[in-house]
């Protein structure tokens, strides 16, 4: 008895979202720079959304409490939707420093906000219905097309601090399954207004008052991981504050990643409506998207740790302001002296929204910056930053902005950085 046996074709077929996906540009063009540091050269690296643990370390307490869960042999299995102790206290550190009131049985705990995200999609999203959200914002494509969503982007504009407003919400609103916001925003550090907020949140209640019973409601996904981390006279609002209602509709990601510059811990938090939140606990609990126990553990003691929490974020939001504070007062030194360059003034986050208008100029050598490729490396190569182009975030492949990250900048680093933009701006006709 003969068996054939099948010779695998040369190129394997896989499926349609697999084929089709696209990885975090974000993170290959990071990739490329630090590439270029291991070689020898000194970058500055202002790319990527994260924390140089040498400048900006996890608070002390947190560390401490980290080690001593370890130690305390705290490392099986934490339920799906997370250990009640960090449960509880999420919701103690959210009622004092935020005013929310929520329970512990709508939170729900995963490693990191990512998860949080894409449970939100899954449980809320059905194959061919409709997700809005503004561009530039981070990642909503690539979970949208995950999801087999439609996907109707709002092109926002400097003008408006790159926010969507409610008319442009509104046009798509009736054939919406979820509308996405992110405040403050990855990647401008910019923030919804009261008013703007308020507006959308009305237009969603309308929406969901027209549709009734047995029709699934507008969604709105609030992503405000950054909400500890605002400055000068920003307020961070919210939607179910603003209108109470909202809590019916309004899915939140929060967790400890930004403002405690805990990235690599891994400890984030969903909020929302119990119904939901039990179904993204469910499907969560199968993905094993659950945060390690020890750092739940350790978390949990440390977000009742009120004078360690308040310390820490006072600190934080001083050191991540004065680097954002330098670097927009040097772009708008150099917007003075002539360069084709601006910046939008710091709000929150730990980004600097910055222009850089640089689209036919020539370098020393001949060559035209006819793209926004051509310019991001130029200024890679000859100032040696690196910054993101808004186009990693859904905006067009010519925008002339970009996301400026202090997280990985020592501050005494920032007059250096202005002068090799300078330098590499006067070999510039």
């Amino acid at each position: 008895m003969s068996i054939t046996i099948a010779t695998p074709s040369k190129e394997l077929i896989v499926s349609n979202i697999a084929e089709n996906i696209m990885g975090s540009e974000i993170i290959k063009l990071a990739w490329e720079v630090n590439d270029k540091i291991k070689k020898g050269e000194k970058i500055y690296n202002l790319t990527i959304g994260d924390f140089n643990p040498k400048i900006f370390p996890i608070p002390a307490e947190l560390k401490k409490e980290i080690i001593s869960a370890y130690q305390n042999d705290e490392t099986n299995y934490p339920p799906a939707e997370g250990v009640p102790e960090l449960r509880t206290a999420v919701c103690h550190f959210l009622k004092r420093l935020h005013g929310f009131d929520f329970k512990t049985e709508n939170i729900v705990i995963t490693c990191g906000a990512r998860p949080i995200i894409y449970a939100i999609y899954k449980t809320i999203v059905d194959p061919g219905d409709t997700v809005i959200f503004p561009v530039p914002s981070w990642n909503n494509n690539h979970y949208a097309q995950l999801s087999s969503a439609k996907s109707i982007f709002i092109e926002t504009k400097a003008a408006n601090n790159f926010m969507p407003n409610a008319s442009d919400i509104k046009k798509h609103i009736k054939e919406a399954t979820m509308i996405c916001l992110c405040s403050p925003l990855n990647p401008t550090g910019t923030t919804l207004t009261k008013e703007t907020l308020i507006e959308i949140c009305d237009l969603i209640l309308e929406e969901n008052s027209r549709r009734g019973d047995g029709k699934k409601p507008v969604y709105l996904m609030y992503d405000q991981i950054y909400w500890a981390l605002t400055f000068g006279n920003t307020k961070h609002f919210d939607p179910i504050s603003l209108r109470p209602a909202m809590k019916d509709y309004t899915l939140f990601i929060d967790g400890i990643s930004k403002a405690f510059a805990a990235t690599g811990v891994r400890v984030g938090w969903g909020m929302g409506p119990k119904k939901v939140i039990d179904k993204m606990k469910s499907m969560l609990g199968h993905m094993g998207a659950w945060a390690a126990r020890p750092e739940q553990m350790a978390t949990a003691r440390f977000l009742m740790n009120d004078s360690a929490v308040d310390i820490y974020l006072a600190d934080i939001r001083k050191k991540i302001s004065d680097r954002l504070t330098a670097f927009y007062k040097g772009f708008q030194n150099l917007k003075q002296e002539g360069f084709k360059v601006d910046a939008i003034s710091p709000q929150a986050a730990i980004y600097l929204t910055v222009q850089l208008a640089l689209h036919g100029q020539k370098t020393a050598d001949g060559k035209i910056l006819s793209t926004t490729k051509d310019i991001t490396k130029y200024i890679l190569d000859e100032a040696k930053v690196a910054l993101v182009p808004f186009s990693a975030f859904g905006d067009s492949d010519e925008s002339s902005w970009y996301r400026l990250s202090v997280g990985t900048c020592r501050i005494e680093d920032v007059e250096g950085i202005i002068s090799n933009l300078r330098n590499a701006f006067k070999k510039l006709s």
